[in-house]
């Protein structure tokens, strides 16, 4: 099947709607975990439900796999995975390095999806043949730049504090090696790694709703990204991307 770039548009145009009135404004947070902080705001509510409006209007028999309320049509293997808020500590904190995140797989393979950060008027997408910017200085073709050495390379992770006991000390031979490192950047580093301004991400305990979108537009644009063990990523768990096939192989060795 074939996703347009305008349905792309409409959704995160949907989204925008109900993210950006809120952003930077007097917001009600809830907590949605016992003995942390795992944050939700009315934002992400309303913004999932627009998104989930849209796509059951445009593709009615496909499933849906969101965040905030779940999986629909779990039958079909056509399911859109949605993140309304991807960085919801940074959008209450009022840091423009949140995004809203959808994507699509087949049988279980991404094949589209996008990245839209609508406080900088940016959409990131792919809907299969290339990947593509849309934004401040026009539109543009994605493509990841060709760093192929540690010591050359900027990474960047939400924060080391999210890696637990075991994966601490493999994370940490990783940012040893490389350039520079960079923190607090949620999904906005990946769409940074498409767009050839970085060079690797590395993360652990995703779900599905925070990387699946991406997926597809870092492979599009060049790049390569896989769980640790190099196996698809996803279904989340520990995921690192990278801008070339050799830097890939190079962290791995590091991180195995």
């Amino acid at each position: 099947m074939t996703v347009s770039p305008a349905l792309m548009r409409r959704i995160a145009e949907a989204a925008a709607a109900q993210t950006l009135p809120r952003f930077r404004q007097p917001v009600l947070v809830d907590n949605k975990m016992e003995g942390g902080f795992d944050p939700v705001t009315e934002a992400d509510r309303e913004a999932e439900k627009a998104i989930r409006a849209l796509i059951g209007e445009a593709y009615p028999d496909h499933g849906i796999l969101g965040e905030e309320f779940g999986l629909e049509g779990e039958e079909s293997e056509h399911r859109w995975i949605i993140d309304p808020i991807d960085g919801t500590r940074a959008f209450i904190s009022g840091l423009p390095l949140w995004g809203t995140l959808v994507g699509l797989t087949v049988a279980g393979r991404a094949v589209a999806g996008m990245m839209s950060q609508p406080f900088t008027g940016e959409l990131f997408y792919t809907v299969g043949e290339g990947a593509h910017y849309e934004g401040p200085g026009g539109g543009r073709q994605l493509k990841t730049r060709g760093t192929t050495e540690l010591s050359d390379a900027t990474l960047c992770t939400t924060t080391p504090a999210l890696f637990d006991a075991l994966r601490r000390p493999a994370y940490d031979r990783v940012e040893e090696a490389v350039c520079l490192p960079r923190y607090g950047t949620d999904c906005y580093a990946y769409a940074m790694l498409a767009a050839g301004q970085v060079d690797l991400v590395i993360e652990s305990g995703l779900q599905p709703y925070d990387i699946v979108a991406l997926v597809p537009i870092i492979e599009q644009a060049g790049g390569v990204i896989t769980s640790w063990a190099g196996g698809r990523p996803e279904s989340g768990g520990d995921i690192i991307a990278a801008a070339t096939g050799e830097l890939h192989e190079k962290a791995m060795a590091l991180l195995r």
